[in-house]
Formats: structure tokens, sequence, C-alpha cells
């Protein structure tokens, strides 16, 4: 099977270097690869592929490509492309989830140490030069609640356990899992988070889940706990999440996405002490090119050999 090919690169995943080993792995591939989103789009009219991160992707992508049978996104989250009012409804969108663990699961290690150990505090001290000592609280023996049991939830879970912590999961699954001490329904969602010192928000954003973690999710958390949102900016209920912490009502916070990205300078959460943020670098890593590009070969594979209904990680059709 021959197709029109386009390829998006980002600069994790560059094009030049997705052409040197898409042209080794398929003779002949007709393939426009360019690092240039507008010298790609402008290449659409007889394109039945396109490969890029989500946010390549909008309504004027989608009008100029007639032909456009499958979009392979180079991220895990697809809200951006599913939200698009004109997806035709016979299109394929395919993701990249299950090789987002290692580098989301360490950023959340480094934001529930952070936080439990007020690194930011010791950042200030040393920039005053200030020796000031206070006994370090251990991640060993807390909870970690992580609401949206997928692949990466797996991986966390994992990690925590490795530390000695308890680890409990919300998700709509059923049954045990293993390195998890319990499974609770969204629908207990308020309950989970009383367990928890650390509520880890892990789910897809979508009609259901949109601010998931609401005034009273929040209101049921422990004085001394964390939230923690490496999922979507949605999800959270930011301005509840901004008042309990001046409330005092939790501990603090560590924050990777938000509703409106990038996060505007004038917005409080910049100024809020007991916060960490990130600028949403959560699926990030230094191999990504490596951990993304072994799954958008083997779907390449399936789909120019005649069977596109097999492809991997399929989120709409």
């Amino acid at each position: 099977m021959s197709a029109r090919i386009v390829y998006i690169g980002a600069p994790e995943v560059p094009a030049a270097l997705f052409q040197r080993c898409a042209q080794a792995d398929f003779k002949d591939l007709d393939l426009l690869a360019s690092d240039d989103r507008h010298a790609a789009v402008r290449d659409l009219a007889t394109t039945e592929v396109v490969i890029g991160h989500h946010f390549h992707f909008d309504s004027a992508v989608l009008a100029s490509a007639p032909k456009l049978r499958w979009i392979q996104s180079l991220t895990s989250g697809t809200d951006a492309i599913l939200k698009l009012p004109n997806l035709p409804r016979e299109l394929i969108v395919t993701n990249t989830r299950g090789m987002h663990g290692p580098q989301v699961s360490e950023l959340v290690f480094l934001q529930m140490l952070a936080l439990q150990r007020d690194f930011p505090r010791m950042q200030r001290n040393q920039a005053a030069a200030r020796w000031e000592r206070w006994p370090q609280p251990l991640l060993q023996g807390k909870t970690v609640v992580i609401v949206g049991v997928g692949a990466i939830a797996e991986a966390l879970a994992l990690r925590c356990k490795a530390f000695g912590m308890a680890v409990h999961g919300v998700s709509g699954r059923s049954g045990r899992l293993e390195n998890f001490d319990g499974l609770h329904d969204y629908s207990r969602l308020a309950y989970a988070a009383t367990l928890a010192d650390f509520l880890v928000l892990l789910v897809p954003l979508t009609p259901a889940t949109d601010q998931l973690a609401d005034t009273r999710v929040i209101a049921a958390m422990k004085p001394g706990a964390f939230l923690i949102n490496v999922a979507r900016g949605g999800v959270l209920d930011e301005d509840a999440l901004l008042q309990a912490l001046r409330e005092r009502r939790i501990a603090g916070a560590a924050l990777d996405v938000y509703r409106t990205t990038p996060l505007p300078a004038e917005h409080p959460l910049w100024r809020e002490p007991r916060v960490v943020l990130t600028p949403h670098i959560g699926g990030m890593s230094d191999i990504y090119f490596e951990q993304a590009y072994p799954l958008v070969r083997d779907n390449l594979r399936l789909y120019l050999g005649g069977r596109p209904e097999a492809l991997i990680n399929v989120v709409a059709h």
C-alpha cells in the first residue's frame, strides 16, 4: 500500500531524524518531513497520514487534507485533536500512550520531594546565604492517591512502592492491580482524597473529567496533604485550589499543566509561596524520539501493510 505521509517535527522529535529512520525502515516511502509546520501543512491535498504533536492540528489542517485517513499523535494527550469541530467521523486518531511513564513519574517524584521537604525554602536560603535546618519529612509511610489509572499511573505506583509508600488509585477499573493497595471508583473520589498525603491527577481531559478536582474534592483533603496535577489543566478547578491554599486548608500544590498555557505572568499562582510550578514538561525527555519512534514505526508498518484496523493506541475511529 502506498500513501502520502507528512511528518511535522518538533525539537525533541526532529524531522531529519524521523526521515532518516523511516526511509531506512520503509523502501520508497512517500514522505514529507519538516520542522516547519506551515511548510508541511501546505502539502496536504493528497496526504493520507499526518504525524505530529497534538498541538500541530487545528481545523485548518483538517480542512486542507480531504484525503486524510489517519493522524498519529506523538503525545498521549489528544484532547486538542478530538475536540476539533470538523474532525471526520471516519478519521483514525492514534497516540503514543505507554511511553511516558518514566518521565512523568520522575517529575512527580521531583514534585513530591520538593513539596515534602520544602525545597523552595532551601533555594531561597541558598540565595540569601542563610543556614537553616529543620527535620526532613519522608515519603516513606505516606499515601499517594493517583486519579486516573493507566500506563503512567502504573509506572508511578511501582516507583512509589520502592519508596515505601501506600498507593491508591481512582479509576473506572475494578478488581486488584499490581502495586496498588486499593482502587476506588470515580464516584468515591472525595473519599479517596481523604486518604491522600499526595493527590496526583493523571486522568485524561474529557467532558466527564473537566474540573474533576473541584471544591468538594479539595475540601476533602487533609490539611497536611499536597495536590499534584500532571494531567491537563482543565481537570483541576484552579480557583478552588487557590482558595484552599490561601486559607491553608491544604499544605501545598505542584502543577505542570494549567487551564491557560503558557500560564499568564499576571496569574496569582506565580505568587503563591506553597506552590511548585513547572512549564508543562512532564511528558518531555532527552530520549523522546527513541521512546516514540518504535510505536510510530509499528503503526506505519500496519497501515502501509493494508491493516489500518490493527493500529495500536486508537483513540478515535
